[in-house]
């Protein structure tokens, strides 16, 4: 059975998981542990838990168990001392408490959600992430990262995450047997790089046999990756994970309804890609309409419902074509022995 890894988190992962399960795959999700926003950054700081947001998402992306069930680990109280929070996140942080370990706690809650594949933390360290502008502003926490305007302007002088994260081994062993490695769609600075900045990470990421597709971003977030064209993303993450190490990336040429456009006209731009930019690429770039035309909605409850996107992937969209690349090695060969 091929295997595909998945490293991200937030709604990004949510997403790619979503289309990618159905299919007969080891799939397993490496997921980030520098949330500390919302109902999880209180959890975080008033119980001493590890970040539970987004590997509750991943957990449901990838359950089987009944629609109900799904529903109630996303539900979130409008009232009362406990608004804003999920019941999934007080879920993960109790089962963390019981069992003793975080990890723990995510392979009981996989049993009971009855998930298809894997949900592992990229670390055990309760660690944070940390952005120094060049202007000598340190941002603290991937929260107050994620709600600064000025990153563009200003630059980056170093991002990194203290305590230093030293990788979950199990994530290592994924990423070294994987025949296919999938990043994004997800926020560049609080869901991307927090991964790729844990200690052993990147370094698997580079020695690794499999293939790396790129889910590149619908749209640019405002005042942090303003003007970010699909190769500065690309160029980005190979800062990390070295020159020449993504293989393909998919780019959305889908429109937006008018609406959307408006809304996006004002507070961020759709992410460009011109063709000729560059005379030669080490990877190749998938072109479709990977847009989903389903409403999204909020709970009354999300305390950060206003710093999530309304533009989304498709599901069924993204996961054919990850299948198609997985498979791309082998029809290829065979195509080759055609003359």
């Amino acid at each position: 059975m091929k295997k595909i890894v998945t490293i991200g988190g937030g709604t990004g992962s949510f997403t790619l998981l979503s289309g990618l399960k159905k299919y007969p795959i080891d799939l397993s999700a490496i997921v980030s542990m520098a949330d500390d926003g919302g109902s999880t950054g209180v959890l975080r700081d008033e119980l001493g838990v590890l970040p539970p947001g987004d590997v509750r998402q991943c957990l449901v992306a990838l359950s089987d168990s009944s629609q109900m069930l799904r529903t109630l680990m996303n539900y979130r109280f409008e009232e009362g001392g406990l608004s804003g929070h999920s019941f999934g996140n007080l879920f993960l942080s109790a089962l963390e408490k019981m069992t003793g370990s975080f990890s723990e706690g995510v392979e009981e809650a996989a049993k009971i959600l009855n998930v298809k594949g894997e949900v592992i933390p990229v670390t055990h360290i309760d660690t944070k992430l940390f952005l120094q502008l060049k202007n000598g502003k340190l941002l603290v926490g991937e929260n107050e990262i994620n709600h600064n305007f000025e990153i563009q302007q200003c630059g980056i002088q170093k991002i990194y995450l203290s305590p230093k994260a030293k990788a979950n081994p199990k994530a290592i062993e994924k990423i070294r047997s994987a025949d296919l490695i999938v990043m994004g769609p997800g926020n560049h600075y609080c869901s991307i790089l927090p991964n790729l900045l844990v200690s052993g990470i990147a370094e698997a990421l580079r020695t690794s046999k499999a293939k790396v597709v790129y889910n590149c971003n619908l749209v640019n977030k405002k005042g942090q990756t303003d003007g970010f064209s699909l190769d500065d993303y690309v160029d980005a993450i190979e800062q990390y994970i070295g020159k020449g190490r993504v293989d393909f990336v998919t780019y959305n040429i889908g429109k937006p309804s008018k609406m959307l456009l408006k809304k996006y006209a004002q507070e961020s731009e759709i992410v460009p890609f011109e063709k000729d930019a560059r005379k030669k690429r080490h990877y190749r770039i998938i072109q479709s309409d990977f847009l989903s035309t389903e409403k999204v909605s909020f709970s009354r409850g999300d305390k950060i419902a206003k710093t999530r996107s309304l533009l989304r992937h498709d599901t069924e969209k993204i996961g054919k074509v990850l299948m198609m690349l997985l498979e791309l090695a082998e029809y290829e060969n065979i195509l080759n022995d055609i003359v």
